[in-house]
């Protein structure tokens, strides 16, 4: 288990692996402004033990994958569309990912905007994906997974510029948006933190994937063309993408729902075997 790098879609990304390299590829794309890191180093390893070749990478613009290029303007792009980038093109880059790896077709799962991207690979490149699991994200929709005000204030929220200051930023953030059915566990998140900010963190990046997110188009009908086996995870209690999008994901796809009582916008250690045994049981259906 090291750090790579390769070149995917014209740009670097940053990626690693767990797992026999002969064991069937999952891909796991985390969500805005996170690093792969993200994907915990334990639920990766679970993610291996049950027979997976797991890749997790950097997005552009986050973690040590490239930097891109452009000023992004969040109204212009909530109203107008128009962003540096879009979620299609990161979407691309995860299938240039694969071409770069020698993998053909491979499991995707997607963490908010992580499942905007993965259920857009799936839309684009629909011989590449086998499963599809997409985790507390939406359609695209404006219509449904509104954030709650306050969780809204939070991701638009000046980005620190000191360690300190990104510590202090997380831990709040991750109080508010994160389960209130289990305990909120502030040293690991600080762990995360310091971990992040290590490995490099963007402000301009963060700006420029919200600025992909607000510009996207509705994917539903894109959706329910789809024919393959698909899971949905959502938190009843997610203030950030509410469970409405989840719900809406779950219809357009056919998919089976699992929504999880007391999950808010993050995936707390205590709810790993549920998540894993989903994964795991809609892959084995491909």
């Amino acid at each position: 288990m090291s750090e790579s790098t390769t070149q995917a879609n014209g740009i670097t990304l940053c990626h690693e692996e767990f797992g026999a390299a002969t064991a069937p590829p999952l891909v796991l794309i985390m969500g805005l402004a996170a690093p792969m890191t993200w994907w915990d180093d334990d639920f990766c390893e679970q993610l291996a033990a049950r027979g997976f070749r797991v890749v997790r990478f950097d997005n552009r613009d986050a973690g040590r994958s490239q930097r891109m290029s452009g000023r992004a303007d969040v109204v212009r792009a909530y109203l107008l569309r128009a962003a540096p980038y879009s979620v299609a093109d990161m979407a691309d880059d995860t299938a240039g990912l694969l071409d770069a790896l020698g993998i053909e077709r491979a499991h995707v799962v997607g963490a908010s905007m992580g499942g905007m991207i993965a259920q857009t690979l799936a839309i684009r490149h629909p011989r590449r994906v086998r499963s599809l699991t997409s985790i507390m994200s939406t359609t695209g929709s404006r219509l449904i997974g509104h954030p709650s005000p306050r969780a809204a204030a939070s991701m638009l929220a000046p980005q620190p510029r000191s360690r300190a200051e990104y510590v202090e930023l997380l831990v709040k953030t991750f109080r508010l948006i994160g389960s209130p059915g289990y305990p909120f566990d502030e040293q690991r998140m600080r762990a995360r933190a310091e971990r992040t900010f290590d490995r490099g963190v963007n402000p301009g990046g963060a700006a420029r994937q919200l600025a992909a997110i607000l510009s996207t188009r509705d994917r539903t009908a894109a959706l329910r063309r789809l024919t393959l086996p698909s899971l949905v995870v959502h938190g009843a209690r997610d203030p950030l993408v509410h469970v409405s999008g989840g719900r809406a994901t779950a219809r357009a796809l056919r998919a089976d729902l699992d929504v999880v009582p007391g999950m808010g916008h993050d995936l707390p250690q205590e709810i790993w075997p549920r998540v894993l045994d989903g994964i795991e049981r809609v892959a084995a259906r491909a």
